[in-house]
């Protein structure tokens, strides 16, 4: 909890301090465009509970860059007098507040957000801004290889370009594929059920197992990334004693073709795991869960509740480590 604290308080006093201040180049350089910097959100002193303090910072985090644009420009390289790279930082600063909020408060945030880029998009046609918040968001938040991804933040963002009267047709078919793939396995929601089975032939279900917490991970033998992320999960001290106790149970599923491989690597997986493959590639056909990337990781509660999705390697470590505070 105390981490928690001390990266929310981070995270908003980069939005709370400071002001905005514009400079207009004299002189020769009268021609070149004002530019000012990004302006904070400013949080009345009279919200003094921390998760308040966020939400008030998430939700009105855009308000003054998207309300005071008179007399600033726009350009490639200028987006409302704001250089594009400050815009970028500034984005990424939001991203890691949202991370620190409740998932649902930082959901409504992004939906603010686009609510606030498809407004300017319309009042300004000529505007790259619909554009290069939509190139933000989906490298910060869908690229599977980003350190930030986060398709419960994505998806609000996504829906609203699939919907948005702006968005070509075309395109909006494919933004309604991914945002139907985003709502999959929801944080908060029960986490879809499957059967899989295991090297002795035995099946398993998935909502047979009885743990207070489950990482269920999707891996590969022929993945380095999954080869990493096992042995990093094999050197966990407390793992032994979390599995044993019924605190943790580890899910590992192999959902491609190449058996005999999967086969061959079992020695490399600890035994109390439970490990097993998708003997039907229901998983995959069925699209039960969008597996973009390999491997993918999920945190589930005892009641096979999200509370994980698709989770940044350091994000599931930092969850595991936390039970060392228990």
């Amino acid at each position: 909890m105390k981490a928690r604290l001390l990266i929310l308080g981070v995270a908003i006093a980069s939005v709370a301090c400071g002001g905005p201040r514009s400079h207009k180049a004299t002189g020769a350089a009268d021609a070149q465009a004002t530019v000012r910097e990004f302006p904070a959100v400013q949080i009345p002193g009279m919200i003094t509970n921390t998760d308040d303090r966020a939400d008030y910072a998430a939700d009105h985090y855009w308000d003054r860059f998207f309300s005071e644009t008179e007399d600033y420009p726009s350009d490639s390289t200028v987006l409302y007098g704001v250089l594009g790279s400050e815009v970028e930082g500034r984005f990424s600063t939001f991203i890691n507040l949202l991370e620190s909020m409740n998932p649902l408060s930082g959901k409504r945030a992004m939906a603010i957000l686009f609510s606030k880029v498809e407004a300017a998009q319309t009042a300004d046609p000529q505007s790259n801004v619909l554009s290069l918040f939509s190139t933000f968001a989906e490298h910060y938040l869908y690229d599977p290889n980003s350190p930030f991804r986060n398709e419960e933040l994505y998806y609000p963002f996504v829906k609203g370009l699939a919907e948005s009267p702006l968005t070509d047709p075309d395109q909006a078919a494919s933004y309604a594929f991914i945002a139907r793939n985003c709502s999959l396995n929801s944080f908060g929601k029960p986490a879809a059920d499957f059967s899989f089975r295991d090297v002795n032939g035995k099946t398993h279900r998935l909502y047979d197992i009885d743990a207070r917490n489950i990482l269920l991970m999707f891996s590969n033998p022929d993945c380095d990334a999954c080869s990493r992320i096992v042995d990093r999960l094999k050197a966990l001290r407390l793992m032994p004693d979390l599995i044993s106790s019924g605190e943790l149970a580890v899910v590992n599923v192999y959902i491609d073709e190449d058996i005999a491989a999967w086969r061959k690597y079992q020695g490399n997986y600890p035994k109390e795991w439970i490990n097993g493959y998708d003997p039907g590639f229901t998983i995959r056909r069925e699209l039960l869960y969008d597996v973009r990337a390999i491997p993918s990781l999920y945190i589930l509660d005892s009641n096979k509740r999200v509370i994980m999705k698709d989770a940044p390697e350091e994000k599931v470590f930092y969850f595991l480590e936390s039970f060392r505070k228990i």
